[in-house]
């Protein structure tokens, strides 16, 4: 089972899928599961608190898979353990990185020390401009219907756009699910997708059953975006709690919204206070339900292990071939 790419050659992996780093999701059984199944698995280094246990968490991996795998690093200034998070991973060999949410230039400057590789997430030409011209390896183009954080710039011109542009390998994010999306994404310019909604409805993934079945049974409809979890445009199902609380920022927070500094200040007090929201839909959902999601949940229709999803669209992908 393998699909050959200039990413699969770039980072050594059988497929040219991601399996995309989920905050408060991701854990080292869906890493391992998704490397071993020929993707390439990820995990986001704000998921391991303290940051100390991050090793532990490498470790663990690397116990289990020799394959490679990939860390996504926040790397803007609400992240006060960036620094000790990329010191970790390097002095454990992370091949891999996925640079997020600001500047990524420290990141790549150290990884490309060790000779690994940095894709940085990009919603638009212009933040793509800004990561080439500091050295990414590629570039992920978050298109709109995405997951979590998402772009809203529809894959049919993102991807190709980008091509034109530059010629970094690009992966594809928002609404892949089989291979007939993974196939489109291939003709239209990427070099391989990332994949973050499916794999929440997998086995090995921790979050609670109603998450799982919420994932299932949601329609694209259902999926709206809020700007209550840190400020910052976020694909979430529309559950009672999110209609009940609204996805807009109050006036004040839009006014102040405008100046840089306050913007910061603002965005740390939301994050501060969504996360005992977030954790507590992750592990025990009440009432207050906040789950994130991309409008792919309209072609999800069963919770898999993650080697079934994969064989499922690596057969698919075949199917739409020529001939």
């Amino acid at each position: 089972m393998e699909i050959k790419t200039r990413f699969t050659q770039m980072v050594g992996c059988k497929l040219p899928v991601v399996i995309a780093p989920m905050f408060l999701v991701s854990n080292p059984d869906m890493v391992v599961a998704g490397c071993e199944s020929g993707a390439l698995g990820t995990f986001p280094a704000l998921n391991i608190r303290p940051v100390e246990k991050l090793r532990d968490w490498l470790k663990e991996i690397q116990s289990k898979t020799q394959k490679p795998y990939g860390v996504n690093i926040i790397v803007n200034k609400s992240n006060q353990h960036a620094q000790k998070q990329i010191e970790i991973c390097l002095e454990e060999k992370v091949t891999f990185f996925i640079a997020s949410l600001g500047n990524p230039k420290e990141l790549i400057q150290k990884a490309h020390q060790i000779g690994s590789k940095v894709f940085c997430d990009v919603i638009n030409q212009e933040q793509a401009k800004k990561a080439v011209d500091v050295g990414a390896d590629g570039l992920i183009a978050v298109c709109a219907g995405a997951g979590g954080h998402a772009g809203n710039i529809s894959p049919f011109v993102l991807i190709p756009m980008l091509r034109n542009m530059f010629s970094l390998p690009i992966l594809a994010s928002g609404c892949v699910v089989h291979g007939r999306s993974l196939a489109a994404c291939l003709t239209l310019g990427a070099d391989g997708v990332l994949m973050g909604t499916r794999f929440i409805a997998s086995k090995e993934c921790p979050v609670a059953t109603e998450y799982k079945e919420a994932i299932v049974n949601a329609r694209p409809e259902d999926i709206v975006t809020t700007y209550k979890l840190d400020g910052i445009a976020a694909n979430v199902i529309n559950t009672p709690y999110v209609k009940k609380t609204g996805t807009q920022l109050s006036l004040w927070e839009r006014l102040l919204f405008r100046y840089p500094k306050l913007r910061k200040w603002i965005m740390a007090q939301r994050a501060w206070r969504s996360m005992p929201v977030l954790m507590q839909s992750i592990q025990k959902p009440t009432w207050k339900q906040l789950w994130g999601a991309g409008q792919s949940v309209g072609l999800i229709h069963s919770i898999q292990s993650t080697s079934e999803i994969l064989e499922t669209l690596y057969k698919e992908y075949q199917e739409t071939l020529p001939g």
